[in-house]
C-alpha cells in the first residue's frame, strides 16, 4: 500500500478510507505489523439487545488487521482477507469506546496470519484470526 495513503488515513478528517469515516474509526498506530484502531461510541453503533452489533466488532477486527498487514507491506503491494474468524467474548455495552490491536504472527510469502483484539472499555469484547493474501 503507498505510503501516501498510510500517512493520509492517519489523519483528521481524512477521505481515502471511506468506511472509517463512515464508522467514525480513528488511527491510533500503523507500524509494520501492527495496527491499533479505535472506534469512538455512538448510539447508532447498538442493535436491538442493547449492545455493539456483532458486524460492527468483525469490521473493527478486519480493517485493524488489515492495516497491521499495509503497515509492512512494501511499496505497490496491497492485500485482501482471505479468511476471518471472529470469537465474542462478551457484549460490549454501550458508552465505552472500542479499541482493536491487531498483529502479524506469520507473514509468508503470499499469506499472511494475523489476530486481533477487540476491547470496549477495559474488557476484552472480541477475538478474530485472519488469513490475508499478498496482492502485487
Amino acid at each position: 500500500m503507498p505510503k501516501d495513503y498510510l500517512d493520509a488515513v492517519r489523519q483528521a478528517g481524512q477521505t481515502v478510507n471511506p468506511l472509517f469515516a463512515f464508522l467514525g474509526m480513528v488511527v491510533e498506530t500503523i507500524e509494520p505489523d501492527r495496527a491499533v484502531l479505535r472506534l469512538p461510541f455512538r448510539p447508532e453503533l447498538i442493535q436491538g439487545g442493547g449492545v455493539v452489533a456483532g458486524g460492527i466488532l468483525a469490521a473493527l477486527l478486519d480493517e485493524t488487521m488489515a492495516h497491521a498487514v499495509l503497515g509492512g507491506n512494501k511499496p505497490g503491494h496491497k492485500t485482501t482477507t482471505v479468511n476471518l474468524s471472529v470469537s465474542y467474548l462478551r457484549p460490549a455495552g454501550p458508552g465505552a469506546d472500542l479499541t482493536c490491536e491487531a498483529r502479524v504472527v506469520k507473514r509468508g510469502g503470499r499469506v499472511l496470519f494475523v489476530e486481533a483484539e477487540a476491547r470496549s472499555g477495559d474488557a476484552e469484547a472480541a477475538r478474530a484470526t485472519a488469513s490475508f493474501l499478498l496482492l502485487a
